[in-house]
């Protein structure tokens, strides 16, 4: 069974449509114990880091998902579902997120640019891994976002994109959890590729 956690924030219904269009089996939920049973776990999200963080603790989540992700299960993060892995985000200095990686979460800061990030870019592979089989160096993929993932150790990075001069993570990986900061349900043929690597993982 693949969860696909609901905490008011994500993009609930595209993720799973997709996933389902693949023939993977999925709940959508907001419970604990649905996480600890899932074979398979997807954390999407749309919106502000904080506001984000605070939902998780008001449905007491965080615990289930440190534990699910100390059980080398395979684990998906989307878009804010990435950042969150990471314990401090430009966006809301005060708050402390998952912690899973260590970094922290930047805003873009090269002048000229429009805030958020919209739209399609290029991702370059830099490390091979299960869920970028059959994906070519330097697909596109579809971003929406203001803030970006900043891992310390660059050895977490499977793929970077450019948006204005700066050079960011758009893909993360370590042990048994991938997360992308792109949504690979909406990047049509690559990123239902990359859905369909995750239920094959």
């Amino acid at each position: 069974m693949i969860v696909v956690i609901d905490y008011g924030m994500g993009n609930l219904r595209s993720v799973s449509k997709a996933l389902e269009h693949l023939g993977g089996k999925v709940k959508v939920s907001s419970k604990a114990e649905d996480i600890d049973k899932a074979d398979k776990l997807v954390l999407p999200g749309v919106g502000a880091y904080g506001d984000a963080v605070g939902e998780l603790r008001n449905l007491r989540l965080f615990d289930s998902i440190k534990a699910y992700l100390d059980s080398h299960r395979p684990f998906l993060g989307i878009c804010l579902g990435l950042q969150l892995l990471f314990p401090r985000s430009d966006e809301s200095p005060d708050t402390i997120g998952l912690g899973c990686l260590p970094g922290r979460v930047r805003k873009f800061k090269s002048p000229g640019i429009k805030i958020p990030h919209i739209g399609w870019n290029q991702v370059c592979i830099k490390q091979k891994h299960e869920l970028l089989r059959g994906i070519p160096d330097e697909s596109f993929f579809y971003f929406v976002h203001s803030y970006y993932a900043q891992p310390q150790d660059d050895a977490m990075i499977a793929g970077t994109s450019t948006y204005g001069a700066e050079v960011f993570a758009a893909i993360v990986a370590m042990d048994n959890l991938f997360a992308t900061q792109f949504h690979p349900e909406k990047s049509q043929s690559m990123g239902l590729a990359i859905l369909k690597n995750f239920l094959q993982w």
